[in-house]
């Protein structure tokens, strides 16, 4: 027999204010133990030297996280002009320097060629796989290596302030598998001054926005007691950006044994991907058509 998980049945999501100096797998790790929950996980990684909203999964959430990794998100990130690094950000050694530094009308124009459907090579310091190891680990052995460039859509890109001719702060609204460093980066040698990210702060991921989100140390004093559960949000908060069917008694029934279950109505239109509730609760995730549910995710709450 395997072995029992510990833990308790604890599902929904935790909105955290992710600190500096701290990896996104270290606070889903902290708020594991902090709930006492079987599972968990996050809806996008955010560097060490990041901060901001980290949405976390706890328990039955986990199945939900899909839709809002793949869902728009958007940051707010200060340039630093004139010096690129090998690993874009400030955490890096000093490649290259220059004395150019663009006004600040040329540089908003600048920003238009970010912007729609672009293709965006990764940093060389990321998680991205390369022949089955981590790109940073490659990295970090000394090796150099070419990342191809991956699609990605930005909504917008706005210069938000030029507080002095060194630094530009801006704002980038985009999809899955944006890498700011790389923004930075790329506008930098575009503009020709060369450039890298100082600070970067996660503001809003799909329905989840950082005003909603709790510090580490507003946690803390609650780790392991039962008042905890109150910073804790529904498992359908993942699923803001899906339409919800109403499900009939039996329907439900049908579908937590995994076969389609009978809508009494629908937000959705046929062929929709759709999350169906009975009175009110989470009952699974799927396809709408031909007046049920088909499941492709069942929750067991």
């Amino acid at each position: 027999m395997g072995r029992r998980k510990k833990g308790r049945a604890v599902s929904g999501w935790v909105i955290v204010d992710k600190p500096a100096g701290m990896t996104s797998t270290a606070v889903v790790n902290k708020l594991r133990w902090a709930f006492d929950a079987k599972k968990a996980g996050h809806a996008g990684t955010l560097d060490p030297d990041a901060t901001g909203l980290l949405a976390v999964a706890l328990g039955e959430a986990t199945k939900t996280i899909p839709f809002i990794t793949d869902a728009e998100k958007a940051y707010r990130f200060t340039v630093r002009l004139g010096a690129a690094t090998d690993t874009d950000d400030a955490a890096g050694r000093v490649l290259d320097t220059s004395d150019l530094r663009p006004d600040t009308e040329t540089l908003r124009a600048a920003l238009s060629d970010f912007v729609g459907d672009i293709m965006q090579v990764p940093p060389q310091y990321s998680a991205v796989r390369l022949e089955g190891e981590r790109a940073y680990d490659i990295a970090r052995s000394g090796e150099e290596m070419e990342l191809e460039a991956r699609p990605l859509h930005v909504a917008s890109l706005t210069l938000i302030d030029r507080p002095d001719n060194d630094h530009a702060e801006l704002e980038m609204v985009c999809g899955k598998g944006g890498y700011v460093r790389s923004i930075a980066r790329d506008l930098g040698r575009q503009l020709g001054c060369l450039g890298h990210v100082v600070s970067l702060r996660r503001m809003w991921s799909g329905p989840f926005e950082i005003d909603q989100a709790v510090t580490l140390d507003e946690l803390e004093p609650l780790y392991r007691t039962e008042e905890i559960d109150r910073f804790l949000g529904p498992v359908e908060a993942g699923l803001a950006d899906l339409p919800q069917v109403r499900l009939s008694a039996e329907g439900a029934m049908r579908m937590k044994n995994g076969n389609p279950g009978a809508v009494v109505s629908a937000d959705a239109t046929f062929g929709d991907v759709a999350w169906g509730s009975y009175q009110g609760q989470p009952v699974g995730i799927g396809t709408y058509r031909a007046g049920a549910l088909h499941p492709s995710r069942v929750f067991n709450l």
